[in-house]
């Protein structure tokens, strides 16, 4: 006869939930390579020979005074309407949205907050790093320029460099970054550079920006999604600590100490049978290995302790199994003489 509990559909989800958190084998976290290593300072340098072509007002000044009265929105007016819902790409507020609603679905369905914490260390140098830029440089844009072939630097402006160009580049590139596989990680890369492109693009169009903001933006995005892989281990650790928090908050919650596990009999040592070297040493790797958590039941089965059938303890019922009778005596009584018929 069984005894376990049929599992309701709620049950299963509340044990997948319960479930240890365990990467999948197949996805790579993404290091520090030289190749990286050689990207992250070339975009570095075309940031600062950015800055420095805006500070001097040179060529680049020029052409973005040329673009600001070429006036796109009125040469292309019929795009006009497309472009305002489009450039909604690049805004912080929709798009982290969106995209943690889908980084919240993969951390459940792979068991690991890793990207959602990713997410949000990305989003986190954004708004430090480009936050710090916007304030120091104080550039004006284009509705707001005062004098004809300045840079429109130091007035206390915030539009150098372009926030939701470096937003499109950051928030979609997530996606590439945390690819499970080089396929998926080429085509998700290729199109999260034409959205920020189109995004940037939408901007010098409806003339919020300054070509020059646009182009500093996406150095800015793509310097911090290079540098990501130096906030892996931070990131890690983070994952560790929340989940160990959330054992501790769990116990706490529950009111009771895991019990000690009781001491194994003692046999004497003729009694216990060999086993060849390989053997033994499978089960102390495993226990080093697992040292870290202790184990969880199966997903199939509801938390809580299970034992196994040879562990239980069989239930005798006390007693007869013959149900009453008025007619029955109980054992070990003599009947009665029955008067005999005359």
């Amino acid at each position: 006869m069984r005894t376990e509990p049929n599992l309701t559909r709620l049950d299963r989800v509340f044990a997948r939930l319960d479930r240890e958190p365990e990467r999948p084998a197949h996805i790579d976290v993404p290091r520090m390579t030289r190749h990286r290593v050689v990207l992250f300072g070339s975009t570095l340098a075309f940031y600062a020979a950015i800055v420095w072509l805006v500070v001097t007002t040179s060529w680049l000044v020029r052409l973005d005074w040329q673009v600001m009265f070429f006036r796109p929105y009125q040469q292309w007016a019929q795009i006009h309407w497309f472009v305002d819902y489009y450039v909604v790409l690049g805004q912080r507020g929709p798009t982290a949205v969106m995209v943690a609603a889908w980084l919240g679905w993969r951390s459940w369905r792979q068991h690991t907050l890793r990207p959602l914490l990713t997410l949000g260390a990305s989003l986190l140098l954004l708004n430090i790093t480009v936050g710090a830029a916007k304030i120091g440089m104080g550039r004006l844009g284009p509705h707001y320029a005062t004098t004809v072939g300045a840079n429109e630097m130091g007035l206390g402006g915030d539009i150098f460099p372009s926030g939701h160009t470096a937003n499109a580049v950051v928030t979609w590139g997530i996606l590439a970054y945390l690819a499970s596989t080089p396929r998926a990680r080429r085509w998700l890369s290729a199109l999260s550079a034409m959205t920020a492109l189109g995004v940037g693009m939408s901007t010098v169009y409806l003339g919020t920006h300054w070509l020059s903001d646009v182009l500093l933006g996406w150095a800015a995005g793509l310097l911090i999604l290079l540098a990501l892989p130096w906030c892996e281990p931070l990131i890690a650790r983070a994952e560790n600590g929340l989940f160990d928090l959330r054992d501790r908050w769990r116990a706490r919650r529950a009111g009771t100490a895991p019990a000690p596990a009781p001491a194994a009999p003692l046999t004497p040592p003729a009694l216990v049978p060999s086993r060849p070297a390989a053997q033994e040493e499978a089960p102390a790797g495993r226990a080093a290995a697992g040292s870290g958590r202790a184990a969880r039941a199966p997903v199939y089965l509801a938390p809580g302790p299970h034992t196994t059938r040879a562990e239980r303890t069989p239930v005798t019922p006390a007693g007869s199994r013959r149900p009453p009778h008025p007619d029955r005596l109980p054992r070990g009584t003599s009947p009665a003489a029955r008067p005999t018929g005359g």
